[in-house]
């Protein structure tokens, strides 16, 4: 059996930020994104789906819905699996792995409901089970309604593949690109961060100037799905052409093993061209050189935020320095800055707008405080 032409697609994205995810979604062209508990719901065919893979920024995963229904106990779970296109979905002999989770279900037992679930991948589909499958099938049953998705992504797409030399505190590339796009950048204004880190804001902002595809250079699950097109995927990958810029992007930073994992960051992505990182501390920060001449644009931070006794007055007083640099050096340019303390947000002394909403970061929840031009 066939799956449906239309499907139901899935864009996961970090709780706070579906907004902005439906928002990028809808500039480029998906149809109807509408903002739901942790993600964005759209619909397309196939082509859609590896197109949401491509290029979507802020997206965490993309999934597939490939079933929906009330299911009161495993035999009906059992009866209404065996009903769906495993055959049209996925290809004989493919291993694939199912996770299940329950909540507030007659159907309490997960491990219960992933095994009957995979059984009617086998018999359907002809596709073994495997934990470590490269195909995730998901299972969630809530509130006795069982819905049940293909994990198109793999691998979480804040892996873009060039990163590999992060800081103590690395921010996911999906969550800079978010935060980029709620500060009102578009990819037309140069960006500059003080505070740099493994350089993950400048190479965010340096890719969308370019137009380069966040998922250009990695591999997806979907390649392994029944549906999957090798000749067309190639074609729509080679139809995302990147362009050229005259914009600049600096990230500074006083640590220089940081400054030369940024660099090198940005060698491997491909915007070494156009993104340059130097060692410089927060004091020092001013407009480089090759920018004073030019329109402003946007700085964007994401500072310590200090979890240990003893580290507040230190972080209130690298804050205020940040906060006095931007007022007397940066007239124009917008400012933005990512914290988990909104009381280090207002050491600054920066005229901030309301903050955006707060987003899970590991065990703490930061915003994003940004202000108008800068007088």
């Amino acid at each position: 059996m066939p799956p449906p032409a239309e499907l139901e697609i899935f864009l996961a994205a970090t709780p706070g930020l579906e907004p902005a995810l439906a928002d990028e979604a809808r500039a480029l062209g998906f149809a109807d994104p509408q903002p739901s508990p942790g993600g964005v719901l759209t619909r397309g065919d196939w082509p859609e789906v590896w197109r949401a893979n491509l290029t979507l920024r802020g997206a965490g995963r993309v999934l597939v819905r490939v079933g929906a229904f009330h299911a009161v106990h495993l035999a009906q779970l059992d009866k209404r699996a065996h009903r769906l296109p495993w055959d049209g979905l996925l290809r004989p002999g493919a291993p694939v792995r199912v996770d299940a989770a329950c909540r507030k279900s007659r159907i309490y037992h997960a491990g219960a409901a992933a095994e009957r679930v995979a059984r009617a991948i086998a018999d359907i589909a002809g596709a073994p089970t495997d934990p470590e499958a490269a195909i995730r099938v998901l299972v969630r049953i809530d509130d006795d309604f069982c819905s049940i998705s293909l994990d198109a992504s793999g691998e979480p797409l804040h892996k873009r593949g060039f990163k590999q030399d992060v800081g103590k505190a690395p921010l996911r590339e999906t969550l800079a690109a978010l935060f980029l796009r709620e500060a009102g950048y578009r990819g037309t204004e140069p960006v500059l961060d003080p505070m740099c880190g493994s350089g993950t804001l400048v190479l965010e902002a340096a890719e969308i100037a370019l137009g380069l595809a966040p998922g250009r250079a990695r591999a997806f699950a979907f390649e392994r799905f029944a549906s999957f097109n090798a000749e067309a995927w190639a074609g729509m990958r080679a139809a995302v052409a990147p362009g050229d810029t005259a914009l600049r992007f600096f990230g500074m930073d006083r640590d220089a093993g940081a400054v030369a994992a940024a660099q090198a960051n940005a060698e491997r992505a491909g915007v070494g061209h156009v993104a340059t990182f130097r060692r410089q501390t927060i004091s020092d920060f001013a407009p480089p050189d090759e920018l004073r001449a030019k329109p402003p644009g946007l700085v964007i931070v994401n500072p310590p935020y200090g979890e240990r006794i003893g580290e507040a007055g230190d972080l209130r007083a690298l804050y205020g320095t940040l906060g006095r640099v931007l007022r007397e050096r940066f007239a124009g340019w917008r400012a933005a800055v990512i914290t988990s303390e909104p009381a280090l947000a207002h050491a600054t002394g920066l005229p901030f707008a309301p903050p955006g909403p707060p987003v899970p970061h590991g065990k703490l929840r930061i915003q994003l405080h940004r202000t108008a031009p800068l007088p």
